[in-house]
């Protein structure tokens, strides 16, 4: 028998491509723009422009300045935000074809846990207001949330533990989605003069480029020593020249929209392929 809950799955995957196409790679001409314009329809569930925008400004506010400017990472935040919406909204009405709901007290409840771990109310509506969240708008994704959770609890019911040969199938059918990409571990001293990149790169045949970062560096890492930590190939466009680089000495100097940066290497990682027992647990979960 059909299931008509996949096929409406299937036809909000298709909306989703147009979407993401629509969303990621238009700009507005008019400057006319009406916040609540429909970004995606669910149903009777509409994101609008205004909801849209507000979620990926939350998002963003949680970036330090390099990955909020790379174009990777704003497109995968676009395109999580319309899934996020689309799958949370055939959640809903899955809920309400089951007749769940969440009642008042229930509500109240889980509201007055979560506003416990706050020292103060202030405190409370302060957070909110810095997420830019109306207390309205937190209350109703808070009985989301409760729904969803009464969602899967229902299904989870009904859902035999997948077996060995299951795990393994579905590792074999998405093997591209176990796959790493070519990645450096990296630290980074940032200024804004050519003259004093030269200076600190002269220094660090005297001193760790750790410390003379955590002295002169501009960029936010500057505090932790430099440390950047994993880049993978293609994330920040101006990070890739630093993968020709030799592990633990420091590269030529380069210039980005940041300032000048003197950039070492102190780990890499090819290309691989993650084996079937590192990510069987994950697997697990996803079934």
């Amino acid at each position: 028998m059909i299931n008509p809950l996949k096929i409406k799955a299937f036809q909000q995957t298709l909306l989703l491509g147009l979407l993401v196409f629509s969303v990621c790679g238009c700009t507005v001409q008019s400057s006319q723009v009406n916040a609540q314009q429909a970004i995606v329809r669910v149903n009777s569930r509409t994101l609008t422009l205004k909801d849209f925008s507000n979620r990926l400004g939350r998002h963003l506010k949680d970036l330090d300045s390099l990955s909020a400017k790379s174009s990777e990472n704003l497109r995968f935040l676009k395109e999580e935000i319309i899934k996020n919406f689309i799958t949370q909204s055939l959640i809903l009405d899955y809920a309400d074809s089951k007749a769940l709901s969440v009642t008042s007290q229930e509500l109240d409840t889980e509201a007055a846990r979560l506003r416990a771990s706050y020292p103060d109310d202030v405190t409370f509506r302060r957070t909110l207001a810095e997420e830019n969240i109306s207390f309205s708008e937190w209350q109703e994704q808070l009985k989301a949330r409760l729904v969803e959770k009464k969602v899967f609890t229902l299904i989870s019911e009904k859902i035999k533990a997948p077996t060995t040969e299951d795990l393994r199938l579905y590792y074999q059918q998405n093997l591209d989605s176990f796959k790493t990409k070519e990645r450096v571990y990296i630290r980074q001293i940032v200024v804004e003069e050519q003259g004093k990149a030269d200076h600190l790169k002269n220094e660090l045949k005297k001193q760790s480029l750790e410390n003379l970062a955590k002295k002169y560096s501009i960029a936010p890492e500057g505090k932790s020593g430099g440390l950047v930590g994993w880049i993978g190939r293609g994330e920040v466009d101006f990070f890739d020249q630093v993968f020709s680089y030799k592990l633990g000495a420091p590269g030529p100097i380069f210039k980005s929209p940041f300032g000048f940066h003197i950039v070492q290497i102190e780990r890499k990682s090819a290309p691989s392929t993650l084996a079937f027992e590192e990510v069987k647990v994950r697997i697990e979960r996803a079934l």
